[in-house]
């Protein structure tokens, strides 16, 4: 059986969903791996990497995905109303998809995949139960977005992120808070006290306070009791009532304008970004003050935040970047790369030539798949089929 593995053709994509090491245990697995000529250029994977694994290398497009069993892709095949080039049309029939697919913000894709054919899987709903942390491509990749949030943070910032005592005098230590204690809070938490900074934190979730007070963060939460249930099964933060979004406003403004640098992570899945930071929370901060808007791309947590810009407001530097673990490729591509291998390894039956099969009774695949044989299977879609 064939793997595909085309070169990613979204904006602001660097990622790669091959590795030359993931190549080699595909491979040994039976399969063989064909890949796009420069897909893992911009990840620092050069094709004689990916033949030196093993692999072939393809610099044409529909041969590429000619025959193949399984395509394997960071973001969603593009399609014949996105462009010149319909990605999705080039996949064969009955065909394995796995990638970020992105189906709540682009619910017209489903019933798409589901009239190609194709069984597609969207990465993002994998569960998050134990068996399948391995598999969490939100996980790893957030957790490389929180790092790079906080770097990104003080590149923009015109002062010194640690307490320094010199004999020319004191510096203090920037004063860093991040909305949203999940993967990538909790990893911007840790960076921010790596680098010297008093960093404090807030999240609707009660069960985040020990996390983040055990990474030396201060927790900051509304007192309430809708906060008992403001976690989803999967450990997601649930969409909170109105009272309780104009008391954390009270809270956050409250405590924003003593802060140097903000770091907002906050998302709800299937919904638009919660608002956290108003515009006059913004002029509220001291000049020369940032804030990072991970969540720009899905509405985003800072009203004064653009998509793709480093925006600056009354001195107050907003930065918007898209496709943030994407800015840290080679990293992302290798956990990336290594979720899918994990994803696919319990489906594949070996024999004299590897075959797939999907059980749905199986709650990872039952909770990450959006077609299946012409069909729309998932919960959440079926009424587009």
């Amino acid at each position: 059986m064939k793997i595909a593995v085309p070169r990613e053709r979204r904006a602001h994509e660097k990622r790669v969903a091959a590795t030359p090491d993931t190549v080699k245990k595909y491979i040994a697995m039976g399969f063989e791996v064909v890949i796009e000529a420069g897909a893992g250029r911009q990840a620092q994977l050069p094709d004689e990497l990916y033949a030196a694994a093993g692999a072939v290398i393809e610099p044409d497009l529909e041969k590429l995905y000619a025959g193949a069993g399984v395509v394997l892709k960071v973001q969603a095949p593009l399609r014949d109303d996105e462009g010149e080039l319909d990605e999705l049309a080039l996949v064969p029939r009955d065909a394995l998809l796995l990638a970020l697919l992105s189906p709540f913000n682009a619910p017209e894709s489903v019933p798409a995949y589901a009239h190609a054919g194709v069984t597609a899987i969207a990465l993002e709903f994998v569960p998050r139960i134990t068996r399948a942390q391995s598999m969490d491509v939100l996980s790893s990749q957030s957790n490389l977005a929180g790092y790079k949030a906080v770097l990104d943070a003080a590149y923009e910032y015109d002062r010194a992120m640690p307490m320094m005592m010199t004999a020319a005098g004191t510096v203090a230590p920037a004063k860093v808070m991040v909305l949203g204690a999940g993967v990538a809070g909790l990893q911007a938490i840790a960076t921010a006290k790596r680098l010297g900074a008093i960093v404090s934190a807030t999240d609707v979730r009660p069960a985040a306070k020990e996390q983040v007070e055990s990474l030396g963060g201060r927790f900051v939460m509304v007192e309430s009791d809708e906060t008992r249930e403001a976690e989803t099964a999967g450990g997601y933060a649930k969409e909170m009532s109105e009272d309780f979004k104009r008391r954390q406003a009270e809270l956050v403004a409250e405590t924003i304008k003593t802060q140097d640098i903000v770091i907002c992570t906050a998302l709800i899945p299937g919904r638009k970004a919660p608002i956290l930071v108003n515009d006059d929370m913004v002029a509220s901060m001291r000049p020369g003050s940032v804030i990072v808007d991970l969540a720009v791309e899905q509405g985003g947590n800072c009203t004064a935040a653009v998509a793709g810009e480093v925006a600056e407001v009354g001195g107050v530097k907003i930065i918007g970047h898209f496709n943030v673990p994407s800015r840290l490729a080679t990293d992302a591509s290798s956990l990336y790369a290594k979720n899918l291998l994990n994803y696919l390894t319990p489906l594949v039956e070996q024999g004299d030539a590897p075959k797939l099969k999907l059980d749905f009774d199986d709650e990872i695949v039952a909770a990450s798949a959006l077609t299946y044989e012409g069909a729309v299977v998932h919960d959440a879609f079926t009424h587009n089929n």
